[in-house]
């Protein structure tokens, strides 16, 4: 049973060429309405078209172009917590405050940050914990608009860094800021990744107060819930993370690994 939950889980993509499906659907339905309601009609349905199209890139929990996982399954009281964009300086604190509370977690990392302190990933496998393929190089401005050949560089040179460094290769991805265009879904079927979202997030990546991060995220700290934390910036993540655990014993929740 627990095999069969873990498939259900760790979904790559099957049909990643999916986006030339929607593509030709919007286009077709577009030239449709400019034929029977003119050239004003048409152009209003084009414009919704793209935007729809758009909302599948720009929407971190859309599954328009391929699979995302937001949350666990079942009723369980567990979560997942996942920690971008490292390594980083607060590597150490943070796998210290997780075994202060017998907690796991998945780290996303950076495979150009990796590269610079693999001691940090092989401790972080070496403590229980997990890695995830979070980019090459995290270009936060541009990744939802990344061209096929770059978005293949990316997440290809990222699984293969990470896999040297500590020893198997990742089996989930998150997308830099969580948007996916449709050239991620080729490399992900390629090298078997499934991408993760999330459902609980406090926005600790931008100047936001512990106080402010606890009570934005802990609405939605519930079981299932797969919880969005960082590493790095400007060092409150530590405090971020010993709060969240905090609160999670409170509530009598697990911070467990998917599989």
């Amino acid at each position: 049973m627990r095999d069969m939950k873990n498939a259900a889980l760790h979904r790559p993509p099957r049909y990643p060429q999916m986006w030339l499906f929607w593509c030709v659907l919007v286009h077709a339905l577009v030239a449709g309405l400019f034929w029977l309601g003119g050239m004003w009609v048409g152009l209003v349905a084009l414009l919704a078209g793209h935007l729809f199209l758009l909302w599948g890139v720009l929407w971190p929990y859309s599954s328009l172009y391929g699979p995302v996982l937001t949350h666990l399954l079942g009723d369980a009281p567990r979560v997942w917590l996942t920690i971008d964009d490292g390594p980083s300086h607060d590597t150490r604190a943070l796998l210290d405050v997780l075994d202060a509370h017998r907690a796991r977690a998945t780290f996303f990392l950076v495979a150009e940050r990796a590269r610079q302190h693999p001691e940090l990933v092989q401790e972080i496998i070496r403590r229980g914990h997990q890695i995830g393929n979070h980019s090459l190089s995290h270009p936060a401005a541009w990744f939802w608009a990344l061209g096929p050949w770059r978005m293949h560089d990316e997440i290809h040179q990222a699984q293969q860094i990470l896999g040297e460094i500590a020893g198997q290769p990742p089996r989930w991805f998150r997308a830099v800021v969580g948007m996916a265009n449709p050239f991620v879904h080729a490399p992900l079927k390629a090298l078997g990744l499934a991408r993760v979202a999330w459902s609980a997030r406090g926005f600790d990546g931008v100047s936001r107060s512990v106080e402010e991060v606890l009570a934005t995220l802990e609405k939605d700290l519930r079981p299932g819930a797969i919880v969005l934390l960082h590493e790095g910036g400007d060092g409150r993540h530590v405090e971020i993370l010993r709060r969240v655990l905090q609160r999670l014993d409170a509530l009598g929740l697990r911070a467990e690994l998917p599989d």
